[in-house]
């Protein structure tokens, strides 16, 4: 196994916590990005582990992102890989949605992938490439309209948008050896699900083809193979990890 050192946005819990859990446990360095604090368990490396730098930082302030990407190569010597999972839900439907919520959501999920995946990509063009995995949801897929703790217009939108962002990061950065790819969840186990009713989270169930809710490793365990050299063929792509719920 070559050792990579990798950003993780949205650490502090859900999808990106395990995804940096897992990164550890395999021996890669990870940088653990949030808004909220990150777990000290995370920070603390076992036998074999990789080593974890926490980092608090907004994802919509450029400066923050290049500031990121600027202490990991200065703490591990380089950057091999970002998995951005910080986002922000909203479950207003059209009615109730203001501009001000619809241009924050979008702020947030859309301008703060952009923002992490250039200051990334800046470095890595430069080092011999790497890898970049967003994160979408299948929600867009659903057509979600919100309320019950669902994805409502605003948050649909944004993940959608990410759909044309990979690609044109993907077209973009790929003469430069960097490979773009989306990771699409279903329903999971995580705070963006917490306000679902009893009967929205047994039709999420049903949904799908394996007949339970998603965990945040069946998703996390997606990008890290999309990081990985077994996925050197791979990008521009949009993987679903829904459990066959998104199609």
């Amino acid at each position: 196994m070559t050792k990579k050192t990798v950003i993780v946005t949205g650490a502090g819990g859900g999808i990106g916590l395990a995804c940096a859990e897992g990164l550890l446990i395999d021996g890669h360095n990870v940088t653990a990005l949030d808004l909220k604090p990150i777990p000290a368990g995370l920070t603390g490396a076992g036998d074999g582990a990789g080593a974890c730098l926490a980092l608090t930082i907004d994802v919509t302030v450029e400066r923050q992102c290049r500031d990121a990407v600027a202490r990991t190569v200065e703490t591990f010597g380089g950057l091999h890989a970002l998995c951005h999972f910080a986002a922000i839900h909203s479950t207003d439907n059209w009615e109730t949605l203001s501009a001000e919520e619809f241009n924050r959501v979008l702020e947030v999920n859309v301008t703060g992938s952009f923002l992490m995946a250039r200051a990334a990509a800046a470095y890595m063009k430069d080092h011999g490439g790497g890898a970049i995995v967003l994160t979408s949801s299948g929600s867009v897929g659903m057509s979600g309209v919100g309320g019950s703790g669902r994805g409502g217009p605003a948050y649909v939108s944004s993940k959608a948008a990410i759909y044309g962002l990979n690609r044109a990061l993907a077209r973009s950065l790929g003469p430069h050896g960097i490979r773009v790819n989306t990771v699409s969840p279903g329903a999971t186990e995580t705070p963006m699900i917490s306000e679902y009713t009893e009967a929205a989270r047994e039709n999420a169930a049903a949904r799908t083809m394996v007949g339970r809710i998603g965990q945040p490793g069946d998703v996390a365990d997606v990008a890290r193979f999309l990081i990985s050299n077994r996925a050197r063929f791979v990008t521009g792509d949009v993987i679903s990890a829904s459990g066959g719920g998104s199609v």
